[in-house]
């Protein structure tokens, strides 16, 4: 089985809430919520992939001083294993727009299991609570 590494950023404004993003009609598992991020490709790092994603998706500068890694996921789906190293970013420059046709919503972390989510992205949120 294909292991695809992809990173997601759990970006936290200044009263404490969390960013969740829908992802688009024509993506898979379009209307699910989930931390905003993107797959690594072969010649970047996690880091270098959360910069690049959070500039094209949501219009923001993102530091990799300001990225701090929490956990990760590791799930099986029906054709690839995925592995989500998730980092908190509470520091980034300019304000968040959704460039791809996806909805945004800032979340208060005991809410964030009232947004349904790809079955990766569940287990993250209990360490975002405990964090919280």
């Amino acid at each position: 089985m294909n292991v695809v590494l992809v990173v997601a950023c759990a970006f936290i404004d200044a009263d404490g809430r969390v960013l969740l993003a829908q992802r688009p009609e024509g993506k898979p598992m379009a209307g699910l919520w989930e931390f905003p991020g993107g797959k690594v490709e072969a010649d970047e790092t996690p880091e270098q992939t959360l910069i690049r994603e959070t500039e094209e998706e949501l219009g923001v500068v993102v530091r990799q001083a300001c990225l701090a890694p929490l956990t990760f996921a590791s799930h099986s789906y029906p054709d690839f294993h995925l592995l989500m190293p998730l980092y908190v970013c509470r520091r980034w420059e300019g304000t968040m727009t959704a460039r791809e046709g996806q909805k945004l919503a800032w979340v208060r972390p005991n809410r964030l299991r009232d947004y349904p989510m790809p079955p990766a992205d569940e287990p993250l949120v209990a360490h975002l609570i405990t964090l919280l």
